[in-house]
């Protein structure tokens, strides 16, 4: 019943004034949380998950919403409310006085009584449904082909999405195929109209005989199908790439919906990423530094030569231009490759070795430590 639906908001965790990005996050991320694949026979995971279906699919629709956001469930549901009530629109879910208010209603909501039972047979679109996919730093920066496995509702091989295991229906004989059915209560000596959907078809306007064993009447059933993805070369984490046509079927010839694949990018040894730039360290000896030195530095494209000149503190960042992660519209383009250099202090240095150290210190003049002595001058300079 809708009396007892918890607010849309609610459902999802946002505030009424969300916008639509925040309303699709927090779809996501309940739906993920909620999903039958991720909690397998939880009836009330399976019941949170229609909910949060539910929500999204009228807070994400414009007009929905704010048709909800003035009239609440009655603005989204013409079944809201469908007896005798008190104050606001749970007062008019009938008729009055022989007058069918909830025409009027349902004309002002986008149909009455004759577009409700209309609506039972129009087209609708399947539902999206989400996976996820774990890439390495290296499939998410040139792209690759994977397979995810997706749970998703299609038509039931068995009777062909009939629900039927001889192919044949009748028309609901209570409701003569409208799908709904119109009650009338005289309260306070007024008749009070109101229409509901139809207990013996469930709206559907036709009875099934001989149900179908495999989806009991349905004519969908869930199944897990393995589905390729093909991931555009400089994704990055966080992102969705979406599979179009490969979500759950639609009704009454409507269209698939998608799938939603999220990116998620596991830690890279080496490489650290910023966009389309790539990040490093490179360790050189005390003798490199000083001396400047042909290094190979490791990339995405394997290890390039590089110059390092002479005097090179440690903390130095250098850059490689155009090897860093491809642009995803645009794989001819791709961001740099920066990399800084760590000066390694020699350690478990021998008798002869620290005393050549200590003679080569002796030998330095003072311009060749030039930070070293900027340093203790401005000591010097504060305490005098």
């Amino acid at each position: 019943m809708a009396e007892n639906k918890r607010d849309y908001y609610e459902v999802l965790g946002v505030e009424k004034g969300a916008s639509a990005d925040e309303i699709k996050k927090a779809y996501r991320k309940s739906a993920m949380k909620y999903h039958p694949d991720r909690n397998p026979g939880d009836k009330e995971a399976e019941e949170k998950f229609k909910e949060i279906g539910e929500a999204y699919e009228v807070l994400s629709d414009d007009e929905k919403r704010s048709r909800y956001d003035q009239f609440g469930f009655a603005g989204v549901d013409p079944s809201y409310g469908g007896g005798a009530g008190g104050a606001g629109f749970g007062g008019f879910g009938g008729g009055f006085g022989g007058f069918d208010f909830g025409d009027i209603f349902g004309d002002f909501f986008g149909g009455g009584s004759r577009t409700r039972q209309s609506a039972q047979n129009m087209p609708r679109r399947g539902e999206n449904v989400g996976a996820r996919l774990d890439l390495t730093f290296e499939e998410a920066a040139f792209g690759v082909e994977k397979e995810v496995s997706a749970r998703r509702i299609e038509n039931c091989a068995e009777c062909n999405g009939t629900g039927s295991s001889d192919g044949k229906t009748e028309t609901c004989s209570q409701c003569r195929g409208s799908g709904q059915v119109r009650t009338v209560q005289n309260i306070m000596g007024m008749q009070m109209q109101s229409t509901t959907t139809c207990p013996q078809c469930s709206g559907r306007g036709k009875i099934i005989k001989n149900p179908c064993t495999t989806c009991r009447g349905k004519g969908k059933v869930y199944r897990n199908k393995k589905i390729k993805v093909n991931v555009p070369a400089g994704i990055n984490e966080g992102q969705t790439v979406r599979v179009r046509g490969e979500g759950c079927v639609g009704s009454n010839g409507g269209p698939n919906g998608d799938l939603m694949v999220d990116i998620y990018i596991k830690r890279h040894p080496i490489f650290e990423r910023e966009g389309v730039d790539v990040y490093c360290e490179v360790p050189i000896t005390f003798t490199q530094a000083a001396l400047g030195a042909e290094i190979e530095v490791p990339t995405l494209d394997g290890k390039v030569k590089f110059e390092i000149p002479e005097g090179t503190q440690t903390g130095k960042m250098f850059s490689l231009t155009g090897r860093g992660i491809p642009y995803v519209n645009n794989a001819k383009r791709r961001g740099d490759h920066r990399f800084t250099v760590v000066v390694e202090t020699p350690t478990k240095l021998s008798k002869e070795q620290k005393e050549l150290l200590r003679k080569l210190d002796d030998s330095l003049e003072v311009k060749s430590s030039p930070k070293r002595n900027k340093f203790f001058d401005t000591i010097k300079d504060f305490f005098d």
